[in-house]
């Protein structure tokens, strides 16, 4: 795994500030301890950060063409690249090295944007073509790795795998975008393609990016889509469960690629299990596995996970996390280079820390979720689906708007007992409704957050506009299929990815996910929806093709998750810090927010009588964040860009 970093400059072939392009580069040393290289010739620079996985004593990027006129830097793996590399010696092409990177390269010159068609694996990496004067950019097809880009005034172009390397160059202004904003304080994260900051953009999943000299910057291709295409029907149930086994080995199989020691996540949960087995039918080692553990019962997996340890007889290493870890929320923030709110950020900090004293590589189980509709707000949302198609919208929403509005708010209660919530979800159309589940803060509490003046900015944009975006262009119409196709390019790239790259990468650890093969994913995209949420069972083919390699109490237990206690911390240990960080000048300043509002959620929920511990976390993020970022020289502001939205 790696770091890169790139300046074009679109106007001219001036040279560039190899003292500037080293310093950006050096941001991102975390990303790539072993070995440090930056090129330029006139007019573009590239600078490129190595943790040395694959050809460990070659490979070293920037890396050349046989002439040298077509130059990468790539992060990730291409788990294909050997059968590539066959194809195109045959095709003619001389290959120097036995690194997956090379085959960007000449499959550049085979194929030209249409390389990335061919490549399987988890890749970001921008390519310069002197003889095309042509700087293209590539991000694989559920963003599983990163890439930021920005264009300066002055014309000079730049892109890079973390936003703290383009927020490194005097130019960049950080001025943070309005939209954003309210994104973040939604759904707890920044949404693909904006970031917190105006001036800045990421590359989406499945996209790519070609620039040239004298050119305006153009809009992004999409090259790649989940496809939720249905299979022949001629396969009964059994039989896609045979399939499913064959193409999950094969998929595991596939990244198992490395010369330094690999291991794998082990958190007692379905998906990680499910690779553990995989991988120990595979391996001729025992496995490495890691866990880490909880003193608190209601947040500990590690019995679950030394179930499968033992039927796999891996190399099983567990350390204890307390539960007053709250020390890293400072470093949160400079690791996620703006504002992130899923508290589980933390474990994974430190299963990741642990994780890297005994392996270089280590394959998780993410995407299993939304691949195999796991997470109980689908059932929720399908249960809300058949009320909803009993009567039309113009019923529904004044009808159960009056009963929201009139029942009383129940956070303490199981979920089948707040029907306020379900009133609330019933009274919206079905992405209204959705996003009304996955939002941290609602519509109403949003409207309470913010200011007069900032509400002015945000003109009427409302954050549901990210889901209705995706939804409109969903290849899908089965409601079940929509929600897992919106959390695919809303949550678990925003989300779920970018929290395990930047722990990960903070120990300099490459994490693989081969639930998101992409083979895999198209294949599992067209299986029937009611074989993933069948009745009340989530996951229900996964499960039951796995049923001869788990055991059942790990397959069929209820969920627990990745969380922290942040309710009794923020009315415990916390209570002063929270109170003084979120009521203190850092966001009274920015003249966002209703300070007002915020020390009425705090006095509610430290006193018992509300649960506001997710919009106050957010908040704390958020007030991280603007403490880190202003750290530099540069102003911080806020400003509306509705042309970014």
């Amino acid at each position: 795994m790696c770091g890169i970093v790139g300046l074009f400059d679109t106007h001219s072939k001036s040279e560039i500030d190899r003292r500037l392009l080293g310093n950006m580069n050096q941001t991102q040393v975390h990303r790539g301890p072993d070995e440090g290289e930056i090129y330029t010739e006139p007019g573009m620079g590239f600078g490129h950060r190595r943790l040395s996985i694959m050809d460990v004593s070659g490979g070293q990027q920037p890396l050349f063409n046989e002439d040298r006129s077509v130059v990468v830097v790539f992060n990730g793996e291409i788990y294909n690249y050997q059968e590539l590399a066959k194809e195109l010696i045959d095709l003619g092409h001389h290959f120097r090295t036995h690194c997956d990177t090379e085959v960007i390269v000449h499959g550049w010159e085979e194929w030209g944007e249409q390389c990335v068609d061919r490549f399987r694996g988890m890749f970001a990496f921008g390519l310069w073509d002197r003889n095309q004067d042509t700087l293209f950019l590539g991000r694989d097809r559920l963003g599983i790795k990163p890439l930021y880009y920005t264009m300066l005034t002055s014309g000079l172009f730049i892109f890079a795998s973390e936003l703290k390397a383009l927020l490194a160059h005097p130019e960049f202004v950080r001025e943070m975008d309005v939209q954003a904003i309210e994104d973040y304080f939604a759904y707890g994260y920044v949404p693909e393609p904006r970031t917190i900051f105006r001036h800045a953009c990421k590359l989406p999943p499945g996209y790519t990016l070609t620039l040239q000299s004298g050119q305006q910057l153009p809009q992004p291709r999409q090259y790649w889509d989940v496809p939720f295409q249905m299979h022949d029907k001629s396969m009964d149930e059994r039989e896609l469960q045979d399939e499913l086994i064959v193409r999950l080995r094969e998929a595991v199989g596939s990244h198992l690629m490395s010369e330094v020691p690999l291991g794998a996540f082990l958190s007692g949960g379905v998906d990680s299990s499910a690779v553990v087995a995989m991988m120990g039918g595979l391996m001729k080692d025992p496995v490495n596995t890691c866990s880490i553990s909880f003193s608190d019962p209601a947040f500990d997996e590690s019995d679950y996970a030394r179930k499968v340890a033992e039927r796999y007889q891996t190399h099983h290493y567990v350390d204890q996390v307390e539960q007053d870890d709250y020390d890293l929320i400072d470093k949160l923030a400079s690791l996620y280079d703006e504002p992130f709110a899923d508290s589980s950020a933390l474990p994974t900090y430190r299963v990741c820390e642990l994780a890297r004293k005994r392996v270089t590589v280590a394959l998780s189980g993410d995407g299993g979720d939304e691949n195999f509709a796991g997470y109980r707000r689908y059932r929720w949302h399908m249960y809300e689906e058949q009320l909803r198609s009993r009567l039309p919208i113009g019923i529904r929403r004044p009808l159960f708007g009056l009963l929201g509005r009139l029942y009383p708010k129940a956070d303490w209660a199981p979920r089948f007992l707040r029907a306020k919530a379900t009133f609330e979800a019933l009274a919206r159309d079905s992405i209204e409704g959705y996003f009304h589940s996955v939002s941290i803060m609602g519509d109403k509490m949003r409207q309470r957050l913010f200011s007069p003046s900032f509400k002015r900015d945000l003109q009427d944009y409302q954050a549901v506009e990210i889901l209705r975006d995706h939804a409109n262009k969903s290849p899908t119409k089965d409601p079940l299929s929509i929600v897992q196709y919106l959390d695919m390019k809303t949550y678990l790239v925003g989300d779920i990815l970018t929290k395990v790259d930047r722990a990960s990468m903070a120990h300099s650890l490459e994490v693989r996910v081969p639930l998101l093969d992409h083979k895999l994913v198209e294949w599992v995209s067209g299986l029937p929806a009611s074989l993933k949420l069948h009745h009340r069972e989530g996951k229900y083919i996964f499960k039951k093709a796995l049923e001869d390699y788990l055991p059942k109490d790990v397959l069929y237990r209820n969920k627990m998750g990745f969380s922290v206690p942040l309710a009794k911390w923020f009315r415990g240990e916390l209570r002063d810090r929270v109170r003084q960080s979120l009521l203190g000048k850092t966001l009274a300043e920015t003249n966002i927010f209703n300070m007002d509002f915020i020390e009425e959620m705090l006095d509610q929920h430290q006193s018992g009588r509300s649960d506001y511990s997710a919009p106050l976390w957010t908040l704390l993020m958020f007030e991280s964040f603007l403490r880190n970022i202003r750290h530099s020289e540069n102003t911080v502001t806020y400003t509306n860009n509705k042309a970014n939205a």
